[in-house]
């Protein structure tokens, strides 16, 4: 059985904060130690709580949220969720750092998704990995290496495996074997030789992890393994069909066109 996950709330309003508490009430696993409702106070806690999880909000006056990640030490890394009024499109930095996030207002569906992210780097325990994503997504926002990070500002490797769970069994699927993924609600379904398998991540964040030259997204719902497309079909009012190995048609949305005829090397 897992130990109660030590959280601490970071944020300037007191009804964000508010919120975040009431939505943890009542779950056992979340042991809420303390908030803060600016960056230094955040600081302070980390150093002498060593949370296991920490909800930080993005935007607060002195020290923010980013200011708050520059000053921890990799030794003093929790798994962090941020929280952020930022628009949809700011946001695409967190889902290509494969980090999550609270996008206010949030509901609670989507708090219970974010709850269920927690559970699993908590689980798997992967902290290298996370901080250095975390510290990739720190010098995109400030715009050059942080200082120590020594290799953490390389790219992260594209996966090669995924880890998925299901009926108390676990598969390990080499990414290469993936013939195609769709959207299903918060989660990604793969489909490899025939089967499917329900990945509890989003499409997006699977793409941010995924290899840019073998896997294109050509639906906001679709992403393909391009070694699998046999042909593109275009249909006579403009539409195109993706056409793979196994005769599986997927929709070609018109924003993804040119990406995929460039990988492919093809005109049409």
């Amino acid at each position: 059985m897992m130990k109660s996950i030590r959280t601490l709330i970071v944020d300037d309003e007191v009804l964000a904060r508010r919120r975040i508490r009431n939505l943890l009430r009542g779950r056992a696993e979340f042991a809420v130690i303390g908030e803060c409702a600016n960056g230094r106070e955040a600081l302070s806690a980390i150093r002498l709580h060593a949370p296991d999880l920490v909800f930080l909000d993005v935007q607060m006056p002195d020290l923010d949220g980013f200011g708050v990640l520059e000053e921890i030490t990799t030794d003093q890394l929790p798994v962090i969720i941020f929280v952020t009024a930022y628009d949809q499109y700011a946001v695409r930095a967190f889902e290509f750092h494969a980090l999550d996030y609270l996008l206010k207002p949030f509901d609670d569906e989507r708090f219970e998704k974010t709850l269920e992210w927690a559970r699993a780097q908590l689980e798997k325990q992967q902290f290298r990995q996370l901080g250095e994503r975390m510290f990739a997504l720190l010098e995109d926002h400030r715009g050059g290496p942080r200082s120590g990070a020594g290799k953490s500002s390389a790219a992260p490797k594209p996966l090669s495996r995924l880890i998925v769970k299901s009926a108390g069994r676990v598969f390990f699927i080499r990414t290469e074997e993936i013939d195609w993924v769709e959207a299903e609600g918060y989660y990604a379904r793969l489909h490899v030789g025939g089967k499917s398998h329900l990945l509890r991540e989003t499409l997006t964040k699977l793409e941010s992890q995924l290899d840019q030259n073998r896997f294109l997204r050509i639906h906001r719902s679709t992403i393909v393994n391009l070694d699998r497309v046999r042909e593109l079909m275009t249909q006579s009012h403009g539409e195109c069909t993706v056409v793979l190995n196994d005769g599986t048609q997927l929709k070609l949305s018109r924003g993804y066109r040119d990406r995929l005829t460039t990988l492919l090397g093809r005109q049409f």
